[in-house]
């Protein structure tokens, strides 16, 4: 299939005929016609079913379409950056996080960014740690932001922020003087809201607890800390929490406590070994660190 063929069979099985799919392009539908049977004819194979003017996909468009749908992706990708080299917006930053990361930092660390850099293309997406590190290693991601440093050889794991593990819970669990005073497991009461097995940050908790004779039990269990904080919002319970997850709580909704023994939690900034950044990329992590130090003296507990 040559990437015309691609390109019109893609929009045939977007939009399921000939008319619709030439509206997709902007071609005329005798155009698609033509494109469709010669790819067909190159294929040795008829695509769709032919049904009262409409197009029904038969297994092996399907199969086709799967095989083809990054490569088509990859097209859209590249048409858009012909239009910012058009433009003059030469630059594309591609930035993934933790979803922790992504809600409460970033809002305002791209709002300080974007006014030195308005026009810069810059493309945000969320995953895991795990994920992370495949991404860059695929060079699908220019950088990366995550409360882990996954000590990979070929990922460099540079410290932007630095806070402590914080005890979020419902309004009126503790006394306003207790507010500023540190809490550890013997001080946790209530439903607590417990992390993924997987989780190290949720690992160490339970290791300082169980190093003093306490073994909290999870009646709930999160995949995320920003879980975590909802629930603590609604009044569900207490939950020991990232310090950027507790800043971004509501003040009206959540009572914070420092937990003790500290558990220190770094804001890492993630890239490829062989990938240096560009000068707009390297900005905007200037812009994510002072964010994220901004971040935390908002949400230290008083």
């Amino acid at each position: 299939m040559r990437l015309r063929h691609i390109e019109v069979f893609h929009a045939i099985m977007q939009v399921g005929t000939i008319s619709g799919a030439a509206q997709v392009l902007h071609i005329s539908q005798p155009a698609v016609t033509k494109v469709l049977q010669h790819c067909e004819l190159q294929l040795g194979m008829p695509l769709f079913e032919r049904v009262r003017g409409k197009l029904y996909p038969k297994p092996e468009a399907h199969r086709l379409f799967a095989e083809t749908e990054k490569l088509h992706r990859d097209l859209q990708g590249i048409r858009r950056l012909a239009a910012s080299l058009k433009g003059g917006a030469v630059d594309t930053i591609r930035l993934v996080a933790t979803p922790t990361i992504a809600v409460s930092v970033l809002p305002q660390a791209m709002t300080v960014w974007r006014k030195e850099f308005p026009h810069t293309r810059c493309e945000l997406g969320t995953h895991h740690t795990s994920e992370i590190v495949q991404t860059l290693r695929l060079g699908e991601a220019d950088l990366a932001l995550s409360l882990q440093d996954p000590h990979h050889p070929g990922i460099v794991a540079e410290a932007l922020a630095e806070g402590v593990m914080t005890v979020i819970a419902p309004p009126g669990s503790w006394s306003e003087d207790l507010c500023g005073q540190p809490v550890g497991p013997d001080g946790l009461s209530g439903e607590l809201i417990g992390h993924a097995d997987n989780d190290p940050l949720g690992e160490q908790l339970v290791a300082a607890c169980e190093a003093q004779g306490v073994h909290p039990v999870f009646h709930t269990v999160v995949q995320t800390y920003q879980i975590a904080r909802s629930l603590v919002e609604a009044g569900a319970g207490m939950a020991v929490v990232d310090p950027f997850t507790a800043a971004s709580a509501q003040d009206a909704r959540v009572q914070r406590r420092a937990w003790t023994p500290p558990i220190p939690v770094q804001l890492f900034l993630l890239t490829a070994s062989n990938a240096p950044l560009s000068h707009g990329a390297r900005a905007l992590v200037a812009c994510i660190g002072a964010a994220a130090r901004q971040c935390l003296l908002r949400g230290a507990p008083s």
